[in-house]
């Protein structure tokens, strides 16, 4: 299986969780053949066909813009990693949706702009993830996807739950499942950034982050994070 691993306007973090898998690279070494990944290999070859693309970051550029629309087009499978390929993540947040730099535009997800295959969300997504995607696309499918939120997992591990007996602003909630909870589990708040989880209950939701004494106008804006709509 061909693979490029393409990279826009984000800090390389997603990348960094694939190489951070050590135990497995030599496996999956042997189960693809890199023709674009910039952050392991230097060698430019000729940009043709591949079976699969990873694509981490938001379009944000013209150039980025350009480069996505080929990609697409030369790729049997378009994979969307990560926070800011899915919803457009921390870059989207910071505001430049108001003022953008020239030659820029506001960061967007991939979606706004071609057919992704799959998504893996995260800010980083979770390492797990990442080798499923290889595994099952070796079987002929893809890696199965929870379907629950955080608050889930947080029950499964048993955890302390910050919203309602802490008061603390939890979106677990309202965000999609497959962290187990890190954040939660040591005591953080849960941000939001796995995305919104299908059929959120977030009138319920801003009710009780209204309770820890938010004021309606920040509650919306949480509510409104990584859901990569443009809207709270």
């Amino acid at each position: 299986m061909s693979l490029a691993w393409v990279r826009y306007t984000s800090c390389s973090g997603c990348q960094l969780m694939l190489t951070n898998c050590e135990a497995q690279l030599a496996e999956l070494a042997m189960q693809v053949e890199l023709r674009e990944f910039d952050l392991i290999s230097s060698a430019c070859a000729e940009k043709g066909r591949v079976d699969l693309a990873l694509v981490e970051g938001s379009v944000s550029t013209p150039t980025e813009l350009d480069s996505l629309l080929d990609l697409r087009a030369r790729s049997r499978w378009l994979v969307a990693i990560g926070a800011c390929a899915l919803t457009g993540g921390i870059n989207a947040l910071a505001g430049g949706a108001e003022r953008p730099e020239p030659g820029t535009f506001p960061p967007q997800p991939l979606r706004r702009f071609v057919r992704v295959d799959w998504e893996i969300p995260g800010c980083p997504p979770e390492r797990s993830e990442l080798l499923s995607l290889f595994g099952a696309l070796r079987h002929g499918g893809w890696p199965a996807r929870l379907e629950c939120a955080v608050c889930m997992e947080c029950r499964i591990a048993e955890n302390r739950c910050l919203l309602m007996e802490d008061r603390l602003p939890c979106l677990g909630p309202v965000t999609r499942a497959g962290c187990r909870a890190r954040c939660p589990g040591v005591g953080v708040a849960c941000e939001g950034c796995r995305g919104e989880v299908a059929e959120a209950h977030r009138d319920e939701v801003f009710r009780l982050l209204a309770g820890c004494g938010l004021p309606s106008r920040e509650v919306r804006r949480r509510l409104g994070r990584f859901r990569g709509n443009g809207h709270d």
